[in-house]
């Protein structure tokens, strides 16, 4: 019998470890300050802790129902109608999962079909076009520009085919920290509301909008939302990224496509998290209405340490990355530059050309600013020197 090792072809040829796992893995090695990867050095509220110590201890420790426990979906159904203008249904219109990016998954998977096309704008987040692409999807990306990444909506139009199936938004922006206005959604709207598409939006950073009319949803559409899935992140929302506790709004009709694919996929979410999350949510909701002025101060003191910097900073709207042009420093490209920036400066950040397929000429970083304030100073300190 032969002893050479079966190897599959790959679904996915083309990827291999991402980015974030590289460029952490690096800081790890070279002891570099990690702005790279998008998580907190600092934990979640204490309440919350407590909340999900409590409900273990009464034995909340068997499975959750598929969609989710009851009080987390209520609470998560009230708090959509305060923000959003909309009032989702509890039972057929929410679904709790193992984190945003299963029900990013959950959802392309459900809708999309052999040879569907996809419509993302890039930057966009490496989650996206994976799953695509395992459901036998075509993408088809519009190049977002620095510095606004704005939407051309003519070139968005030109793009549409009676093969457009899904569209797919991240507001506020990952990595661009750029947000959608209330005029993109009615843009959106008018280019697909004569064709059956739908709208996937990843709204993960939803609490972190620093813009004066705050987060623009596309719950808050009246139209778009009979069409659409709003994926939200509690991980984001209360700084406990490992977790992996997220949700999804949507009509009947798609929540019950969605679920099909969760229910084989995960099937439930961690018991007492959900139940914790709950009492958070009801009992504390000052946290997430808060939040924009958390990170804003962050942000502010981080864009004021590196003022004597050499980096060309670009707005940040919302998210809690920051991007920075670095090209009065270095002629290197982008990954070659955080590489360096890691091993030699002491700093790792993420090369923003990893979120596009096409190439990507700027000499964008992204930093991330959910940090200590002491780590924020120390990074800005080491930048400063260049």
């Amino acid at each position: 019998m032969s002893q050479t090792p079966l190897i599959p072809e790959s679904k996915l040829p083309a990827l291999g470890t991402t980015i974030f796992s590289q460029m952490s893995a690096l800081a790890h090695q070279y002891q570099a300050i990690n702005l790279s990867q998008g998580f907190p050095d600092f934990d979640g509220p204490g309440y919350l802790q407590e909340r999900l110590a409590y409900h273990v201890s009464q034995g909340a420790n068997q499975y959750a129902p598929m969609t989710g426990v009851q009080s987390l979906r209520e609470v998560i159904a009230t708090k959509t109608a305060e923000l959003y203008g909309h009032l989702p249904d509890v039972d057929s219109d929410i679904t709790v999962t193992a984190g945003a990016t299963e029900a990013l998954f959950a959802a392309i998977t459900a809708l999309v079909r052999p040879g569907d096309e996809v419509i993302c704008f890039d930057p966009s987040y490496d989650s996206y076009a994976p799953a695509v692409t395992l459901a036998g999807g075509v993408m088809k990306r519009i190049a977002l520009q620095p510095p606004g990444f704005n939407v051309d909506w003519q070139q968005f139009a030109s793009l549409l085919s009676p093969r457009t199936r899904l569209v797919i938004l991240n507001t506020p922006h990952n990595p661009s920290a750029t947000v959608w206005q209330q005029s993109d959604f009615a843009a959106l709207w008018q280019a697909i509301a004569e064709q059956e598409i739908y709208v996937l939006s990843d709204e993960v950073y939803e609490h972190i909008c620093f813009a004066a009319e705050g987060h623009a949803s596309v719950l808050a559409h009246a139209q778009l939302r009979e069409r659409a899935i709003a994926v939200s992140s509690f991980g984001k929302t209360f700084h406990m990224t490992g977790w992996k506790v997220g949700y999804c709004v949507a009509p009947a009709a798609l929540s019950a496509e969605i679920r099909k694919v969760h229910q084989y996929l995960t099937f439930s979410v961690n018991t007492p998290a959900q139940l914790a999350l709950a009492d958070m949510l009801r009992d504390q909701p000052d946290h997430y209405r808060q939040l924009p002025d958390f990170y804003r101060g962050r942000r502010d003191r981080f864009v004021q340490a590196l003022a004597k910097s050499r980096l060309q900073l670009l707005p940040c709207e919302g998210t809690y990355f920051l991007l920075a042009d670095y090209s009065a420093i270095s002629d290197l490209d982008d990954v070659s530059f955080c590489q360096w920036l890691t091993k030699e400066v002491g700093v790792a950040a993420i090369p923003l050309s990893v979120f596009c397929a096409d190439a990507f000429p700027h000499k964008l970083i992204r930093l991330c600013f959910a940090k200590q304030e002491a780590t924020l100073d120390a990074a800005a300190e080491r930048l400063c020197r260049l």
